[in-house]
């Protein structure tokens, strides 16, 4: 008797467990949270921020200082703000949080220095689009972008793709000031030095594709990702096993911006990768060196460069070849709804 009682409550205990999972899975809470957000806002910003699922829009993203659709957070009531990040938190980590706040944060720093010289510089002109019906199963994006921010969720029967991923610093450090020391995409930078620090002469040689810095990334703010040429640089198997444990580190960075279960989706690309994957660098080696370097696979890419501002200035972007804006979930969905 005492035996079956103890079963029964393991059985409640694991009943239990796997709800509060299904409760709390990505695609269930960034639909939550768009709900929420939508029902906040008043019928003229809702016709602002609600976009049909097949509109050009949701792929027309960017990440410099221009005009954008959608609603700014310095337009929402402090209600409506509150629901717009938690909606961009729905799809970020803890760290991703961190870094997407201390982002925007920079936008001050900036103003301050160019003393309105330059453009138009608020924490607050991050802009928030939905496209589609918000439904856990269903099919629905959004977005959440402005200077150096574009975060793109697609929800395919609750499958999510979460590119293109777009963060930028500048600056990358601040060099004076009370916030003077401060470095928000330090790992990315940091790994990527440490990475081709440890190469060989003649690992180097194979790994520097260009001894002058490409002046940005090279895929931009194309709708597809997409490089010319077979891949190049330095492959996985050519690394030792510390180099290999290095390159992991530096993915896993870009991959743990985002909750859990996309993250390890992430890692599990990256590992069944590994045969095909090429490390490419441009530009010097040593620290503040204007310099671009490149993680690339047949599924994905990750992209870095530090070459604006005298090398105070990052782009870092992780895309999907076939993926990004859901774009295989979306063939997968009407192959089989066709069958």
């Amino acid at each position: 008797m005492r035996d079956w009682k103890r079963f029964l409550l393991i059985l409640c205990s694991f009943g239990l467990l796997t709800a509060a999972y299904v409760r709390t899975r990505p695609e269930s809470v960034m639909a939550n949270a768009a709900k929420a957000y939508l029902n906040a806002l008043t019928p003229q910003q809702r016709d602002r921020s609600l976009f049909p699922f097949a509109s050009d829009e949701r792929t027309n993203w960017h990440f410099i200082p221009i005009e954008r659709k959608g609603v700014a957070l310095r337009e929402m009531t402090p209600a409506q703000k509150h629901l717009a990040e938690a909606l961009m938190s729905a799809g970020l980590s803890q760290q991703g949080v961190i870094k997407a706040h201390t982002i925007m944060s920079l936008e001050q720093i900036l103003k301050d220095a160019e003393q309105g010289k330059g453009p138009e510089r608020d924490p607050e002109n991050y802009h928030l689009w939905i496209f589609g019906e918000p439904s856990e199963r269903g099919t629905w994006a959004y977005r959440f972008e402005g200077h150096h921010i574009s975060l793109n969720f697609t929800v395919v029967n609750g499958s999510i793709a979460s590119s293109p991923n777009f963060f930028g610093a500048n600056p990358a450090e601040v060099k004076q000031g009370p916030r003077a020391g401060l470095r928000a995409l330090m790992r990315e930078e940091d790994l990527g030095y440490d990475l081709i620090q440890s190469l060989t002469e003649a690992q180097r040689g194979v790994a520097i594709v260009d001894k002058t810095a490409y002046k940005d990334i090279l895929t931009s703010d194309t709708r597809k990702a997409a490089l010319n040429g077979q891949p190049n640089g330095l492959a996985y198997s050519k690394m030792t096993a510390k180099q290999q444990e290095i390159l992991t580190n530096l993915v896993s960075e870009y991959a743990m911006n985002f909750p859990e279960p996309i993250a390890e989706m992430r890692m599990d690309q990256y590992r069944k990768s590994e045969a095909n994957l090429y490390f490419a660098w441009s530009g010097g080696t040593n620290r503040h060196d204007l310099h671009y370097y490149r993680v690339q696979t047949p599924v994905f890419l990750i992209e870095f460069d530090e070459t604006q501002d005298n090398g105070n200035h990052i782009h870092s972007v992780w895309r999907d070849f076939n993926g990004d804006f859901g774009l295989d979930l979306l063939a997968q969905h009407y192959q089989a709804a066709h069958q």
